[in-house]
């Protein structure tokens, strides 16, 4: 999932969106309400984990103004709040679940569990094309009873193939689906990602599945046979 967190205590910050990131997620992790608002109006998010309170504009005000737009992702607050009365307050702006600080990690990665089923785009915790499948709660991947573990950028990448089978996907549409804002990344990043993960492929015999269109980009696409190798190859 693409994550927005927004927190203002980076001593908090840092270590949750470690542990989201190592998680599998892509995180956009800001400190303040301002930028928090840019963000949202340019990006499109699966999960909201905010701060209560924050410079200049508020978690809950984010909640609602977020509500008020017409978007449903779900919004987990944290914060430090935690009468009967703030709970209300929170749940009322539009917030789906409610975390009281000091935050406890892995408290914090199954309520995102939790919060990623109840999304629209939710297709269960596998993912999978003809035989290949990729578990999003593990970062694994497996075919033929072989399974094989991914790194987290190397599960961005293939999780973003497999939500998109037999598309051609541009550098640029994978750089904006996996980096993080503010987090761009080198000139040949790209190229050597992709040659990280068709190594950890072919430990699955699906290397070839990934296939460079010169001039546009990439493309996940199941070959079967060996008839069907053979005719790539050749």
């Amino acid at each position: 999932m693409r994550i927005l967190l927004v927190e203002d205590d980076l001593e908090q910050l840092e270590p949750l969106h470690a542990a989201l990131s190592e998680a599998g997620h892509i995180v956009d992790g800001v400190e303040d309400g301002e930028t928090a608002q840019w963000l949202i109006s340019q990006k499109s998010y699966d999960l909201l984990i905010l701060d209560w309170l924050l410079p200049e504009v508020s978690g809950v005000s984010l909640c609602r103004q977020y509500r008020q737009a017409g978007k449903t992702a779900p919004i987990l607050m944290l914060t430090a709040k935690d009468t009967t009365s703030d709970k209300i307050v929170g749940l009322d702006a539009g917030a789906d679940d409610y975390l009281v600080k000091p935050t406890d990690v892995l408290e914090l990665l199954a309520r995102v569990r939790a919060l990623g089923r109840r999304s629209p785009l939710w297709q269960g915790d596998i993912l999978q094309v003809a035989d290949l499948q990729l578990c999003l709660t593990t970062l694994t991947v497996t075919r033929d009873r072989a399974t094989v573990e991914l790194a987290p950028r190397e599960f961005n990448l293939l999780e973003y193939f497999l939500r998109h089978p037999n598309q051609v996907l541009t550098r640029e549409q994978i750089e904006q689906a996996l980096w993080a804002w503010g987090n761009e990344p080198e000139s040949n990043a790209i190229s050597a990602l992709m040659r990280r993960l068709r190594q950890r492929l072919q430990l699955v015999d699906a290397a070839d599945w990934i296939e460079t269109i010169y001039g546009m980009g990439y493309r996940l696409k199941p070959i079967d046979s060996p008839a069907e190798k053979e005719k790539i190859k050749g």
